[in-house]
């Protein structure tokens, strides 16, 4: 049985904790894609008056 968290001959364990992190966030649950969720982020994300107080009078 070969240990997921052993690595190729060499590695350094900077590398060895890059190739863990990117496994992880390869495991997350992504978010849903098109649709009416990506037009509600693209509206929030394009009313930016809330972010910038300054431009509200």
């Amino acid at each position: 049985m070969h240990d997921p968290t052993d690595g190729p001959p060499g590695e350094t364990p900077i590398q060895k904790a890059l190739r863990l992190k990117k496994a992880a966030i390869d495991q997350r649950p992504k978010p849903p894609r098109g649709g009416r969720f990506q037009a509600e982020q693209a509206a929030a994300h394009t009313s930016g008056s809330k972010s910038k107080p300054w431009m509200s009078r």
